[in-house]
């Protein structure tokens, strides 16, 4: 079958060991199901992979993709959750678990298998490219939000780095559940979009907000990570997932953090519940993903280009050709 997959790991040039082509079609084991893709997204997690973060070379070849939309072996219209053996289904009682494409083959391919516990319905409201974006971002957003910074509707929240697809599910997220959402980005087209999807004000990075915020949502790292901590209001809560930027800053901010009891919480994806409960969520109230742009499969590499560079805002999203 048709496959987009890490052939080799590069640190410095991660895009010259991607490739496509052909890769044997998956084998069926016990508790698990195929599923038929009809459409993937790309993460920031895919490049990680390409460059050895969470893939060791003896997994290699791997065919990259964690989020993917599609048809089951019964002709079940499906979502697929990312994290395997989260809670030992399908694995091994004392694997740990992982997000698919670190032990597993993905879903940048005509077909995936994967636990038959991680399968979930597709809402009939949703299109599998708009349900192909939210397993890994806006799940990842979903929880950082109403989880792990436990925000209420009328609360404030900074998102840092719009363009980036959690950052952009977080602005839509948080406008459609009643906070009050300030968003920052270099580039003034982003910020522009950002306001349109219903941010009160988007600002450069460092910029200072009207107001400081009960919960910031940070995913850029190193170069936001001051101003992050800065835009807290005493006790508010930072919600960290990811360092696109760089996961050492030049400015810790330790002081400012005890002195004003601010929370610093990590957060990876989310649980399958979550993710139900996500679903449920955009198909009752008209909530959708932003999709940058739709590719099909034999294309990926351009979408990995558009990636890594930065300029996209919102999901691209593979299809199959």
């Amino acid at each position: 079958m048709f496959a987009v997959y890490a052939a080799r790991i590069d640190r410095d040039q991660p895009l010259s060991g991607l490739e496509l082509g052909e890769r044997p079609a998956p084998d069926a084991r016990p508790g698990w199901s195929t599923v038929t893709v009809r459409a993937a997204s790309l993460n920031h997690h895919d490049l990680w992979s390409l460059r050895g973060v969470g893939l060791a070379e003896d997994k290699l070849p791997m065919i990259l993709g964690c989020d993917a939309a599609g048809v089951d072996e019964d002709g079940n219209e499906v979502v697929l959750h990312s994290v395997i053996g989260q809670t030992g289904h399908g694995v091994g009682p004392r694997e740990p678990r992982s997000i698919l494409t670190e032990r597993y083959q993905g879903t940048f391919a005509e077909q995936v298998t994967v636990p038959t516990w991680n399968i979930l319905p597709k809402p009939k409201e949703l299109s599998f490219e708009e349900a192909a974006c939210l397993p890994t971002a806006w799940l990842t957003a979903y929880r950082m939000l109403f989880t792990n910074a436990g925000v209420r509707p009328g609360d404030s929240v900074l998102v840092q780095g719009a363009g980036g697809g959690v950052a952009t599910a977080a602005i839509v997220l948080g406008k459609a559940a009643g906070l009050r959402v300030f968003a920052t980005s270099r580039d003034e087209a982003k910020r522009k979009r950002a306001l349109e999807l219903g941010a009160v004000e988007a600002v450069e990075p460092g910029a200072r907000l009207p107001q400081r915020v009960d919960a910031v949502i940070e995913t850029v790292g190193a170069a936001t990570w001051s101003h992050s901590v800065k835009s807290l209001r005493p006790g508010g809560t930072l919600v960290i997932s990811g360092a696109t930027s760089g996961d050492r800053p030049s400015h810790a901010e330790l002081t400012r953090i005890f002195f004003l009891e601010l929370k610093v919480v990590g957060s990876t994806m989310g649980t399958k519940d979550e993710l139900e409960d996500l679903l449920a969520f955009c198909a009752a109230t008209g909530v959708r993903p932003v999709i940058d742009e739709v590719l099909p499969l034999d294309r990926a590499r351009e979408g990995f280009e558009r990636l890594a560079s930065g300029d996209q805002f919102g999901k691209i999203v593979l299809t199959r050709s």
